[in-house]
């Protein structure tokens, strides 16, 4: 496939922020319900588009060509549950070839992950995120929708580490009682083991969810809670528009970070614009309405840079620094949907 030539001046948004991260949605089915994103009384066990509706691997590339030429160097394969998606390392091992991408990652519950993680390895998979929002059998096997089994995740967790992933990052949603008691188990298992957990506070994404503010853990709170068990500093940020705020334990176990779009907004510094399975880019992880890429994807990546550039200049969101804001707006599309 032939290469697609940067642009001339690299997109930026109306507030002067670039795009520089990808996170791109295989397949919007999940083998979970989890009720802060995909809950069962809400979404049917049937629910995904066919493979008619999904664009295909040489869409995909061609798409991510695209977005390479206006600036994306972090690419994140999301879904849904992107392990559900078949021959995913092969589409791994053709993104990683895409000139200018230079962080190739995938999230992941990871019930499917232990016979696939070597694979992933191998065509040329760099790092992987894990949704883990408890450790306890029962608290996790409720959250999951009674579809998930955490000894399953833990094996696939260790298949990972075996395959050569060796720092993964351990995401935890953190939800007023539900699962708070899970926080310090959880860094008890991880600590020493190279990866990191990170606590995100509850957000209001989609509509399907039943988000209210009292279920928010705010990270303040946990940051103290855990402090207090095993005394942390702060770390710098690695980059310009890093989501988690970094600590490190004093006694040298490890570190832990805490994403807190709820109570600290970070939407200054947000570089990250998300696909659909079926093509359609979304600009903030609380909009509304996608645009739909398909038709210029159909001419080339090329064009389809072009459109990008053109749909990111015209960006202006900041939903998290005006959320409760009367304008700010009501519907948002579903999680599972872009994959948060």
């Amino acid at each position: 496939m032939d290469a697609v030539q940067p642009l001339p001046a690299l997109a930026q948004d109306r507030l002067g922020r670039p795009l520089h991260d990808l996170r791109l949605s295989v397949i919007d089915a999940c083998n979970f319900r989890c009720g802060y994103c995909m809950p069962a009384d809400r979404i049917p066990d049937d629910h995904g588009l066919d493979a008619a509706g999904r664009l295909s691997f040489d869409q995909i590339e061609t798409l991510v060509r695209g977005f390479a030429a206006v600036g994306v160097r972090k690419l994140r394969l999301t879904g849904g549950e992107p392990l559900l998606r078949k021959r995913l390392p092969e589409l791994v091992a053709r993104l990683a070839r895409v000139p200018g991408i230079d962080d190739l990652a995938l999230t992941t519950n990871a019930s499917l992950l232990a016979a696939q993680a070597r694979a992933l390895r191998e065509a040329g998979l760099r790092r992987i995120t894990v949704s883990l929002d408890a450790l306890d059998p029962a608290v996790f096997g409720a959250m999951s929708g009674g579809r998930g089994e955490v000894g399953t995740v833990l094996r696939g967790i260790a298949a990972a580490e075996e395959a050569g992933f060796d720092a993964l990052k351990i995401n935890c949603v953190v939800q007023r009682g539900v699962n708070e008691d899970q926080v310090l188990p959880l860094l008890q298992h991880f600590r020493g083991s190279g990866h990191v957990v990170r606590f995100i506070e509850y957000m209001d994404v989609g509509t399907c969810n039943g988000w209210a503010p009292a279920q928010v853990v705010p990270s303040a709170e946990l940051r103290a809670r855990i402090d207090a068990h095993w005394p942390l500093r702060p770390l710098q940020s690695q980059y310009t528009g890093e989501v988690a705020e970094r600590h490190a334990f004093v006694d040298g176990g490890g570190e832990v970070g805490f994403v807190s779009s709820v109570s600290a907004p970070f939407c200054g510094d947000c570089h990250r614009a998300r696909v659909s399975a079926d093509g359609r880019l979304y600009t903030c992880l609380f909009a509304a309405h996608g645009h739909d890429l398909k038709p210029a994807l159909a001419h080339g990546g090329e064009a389809l840079a072009a459109e990008v550039a053109t749909l990111w200049s015209r960006r202006s969101d900041r939903y998290s620094e005006i959320r409760g804001n009367p304008r700010a707006p009501r519907k948002h599309i579903e999680m599972y949907l872009i994959g948060g």
